[in-house]
């Protein structure tokens, strides 16, 4: 038995995807440096109620927002990514967000583990309100705009 390194379930020795975070087993990230939170520019906290958000659900830091102000957002545990996911089961360029007249769309962007919505792994989708996206061990809930 082995621990998955993403969440530490224990999974056998033959499984290649963790039954609890999803993440892919079979082929680990190569090296990992963590990188100094002080070093990432704060998000506003606050934005009108009509701006779309992705809410963590679950992962370092439930209830964080972040807004989809713009056109395209990355998502990575690249420091300079929009969406910035200090954790060693994102890849560093994981995904894109997308807004164009008022619909939000995901991309994965080749990463290693995948990009799930609502439990499927994904190429590319439209997120609807109420939608879990997970990157990684991040389970994200996207708000299409009022109530975020």
């Amino acid at each position: 038995m082995a621990n998955c390194p993403g969440c530490g379930t224990e999974v056998s020795a033959e499984t290649t995807e963790c039954p609890e975070c999803g993440a892919r087993l079979a082929e680990p990230t190569a090296a990992f440096e963590p990188v100094e939170v002080d070093s990432v520019e704060a998000k506003p906290a606050e934005m009108p109620s009509d701006t779309p958000a992705l809410v963590v659900r679950k992962g370092p830091q439930p209830g964080e927002r972040f807004f989809i102000d713009r056109g395209t957002l990355t998502i990575g545990r690249d420091p300079e990514s929009d969406i910035f996911l200090n954790d060693m089961t994102v890849s560093r360029t994981h995904a894109v967000v997308e807004c164009e007249a008022n619909v939000v769309s995901v991309k994965d962007a080749g990463s290693l583990n995948g990009t799930y919505l609502n439990g499927e792994i994904v190429e590319s989708a439209t997120l609807k309100n109420g939608d879990v996206l997970q990157i990684g061990t991040f389970q994200m809930l996207f708000v299409s705009g009022s109530g975020a």
